[in-house]
Formats: structure tokens, sequence, C-alpha cells
């Protein structure tokens, strides 16, 4: 696990008309940087949205439709797990999490239905100097963004 990415796992109460399901309350410990901005983005079959890092936002993602496989990268030299890659799968068919990923942690994802919507809350409003960019294959990272599932 990347030092500072949180997950927190979401209770869903289930019943025949469907679920309610909780995402973040202002009081939850991760949440202490509190809202900036509140935004949906859809993504077709195969889109894949990487890398965005931020010096200052911290992101709360959560996929409310569809699945999406997330990466992670540790840019921050004085972090404990710098360099760090991590992946995990986020959605349908999945636990339901909201993953928090703070300032300095490269993040990006891909969509593996045939559409997701992913739901992010950042502690910041848009903020341009604050878009940090990196190529999806940089060799440093070393991320294959169109690897298909292995046979096994």
């Amino acid at each position: 696990m990347i030092e500072g990415v949180v997950l927190k796992e979401l209770v869903t109460n289930c019943d025949e008309r469907g679920f309610f399901r909780e995402i973040i309350r202002v009081t939850d410990g991760f949440f202490a940087e509190g809202f900036g901005q509140w935004s949906h983005s859809l993504m077709h079959p195969g889109t894949a949205k990487a890398w965005h890092v931020h010096q200052r936002q911290t992101d709360w993602w959560y996929v409310g439709s569809g699945r999406l496989k997330v990466a992670l990268y540790d840019t921050r030299p004085d972090s404990p797990t710098h360099g760090q890659l991590m992946d995990l799968f986020m959605g349908d068919d999945c636990e339901p999490i909201v993953l928090t990923i703070p300032p300095g942690v490269a993040h990006g994802c891909r969509a593996v239905s045939p559409e997701a919507h992913l739901f992010y809350i950042t502690s910041h409003t848009y903020d341009g100097s604050d878009e940090g960019r990196i190529p999806h294959d940089d060799p440093e990272i070393g991320y294959d963004w169109t690897a298909e599932p292995e046979i096994t």
C-alpha cells in the first residue's frame, strides 16, 4: 500500500427496493482536507486516463457504475513508499470503496466495462497550476495501460 492512500470500505443496505450506500461523511478521518469540488466522469470501454498528479490537491474516488482498473504511483521523494506502484479494481463486482489519493501520488484509470462512471471529490476547486501530467507510457513508472488480463 502506498503511504497516505486510504481505502474506505463502504456499507451497503439492501432490501427489495434496491440499496442505500453512504459514501463520505465530513467527519471521516481521511476527509480532513475538506471539500473543494465534486465531479463526474463517464468513460467508454478501453478509455485510459493517465497519469495525473497534484502537489496540493487530495482526490477521493468512487465508482458508481461500471468497472475501472486504477493505478497509483508514488512520486514523493521523501515518502517511505517512493517509487512504489499499486493497482486495484473499483466498481461493479468489487467491494465498494472510496479511494483517497494524496498529493504527490500519480494516478490514472482505465475503463474495463462497457462504460464506467467515476465520481470524485477534490480538496480544492480546479487549478490548472496544480494539474501535473506524466506520459501514460513513462518508462520510470513502467505501467502498461493496454495489458490484457493474464491467462491462468
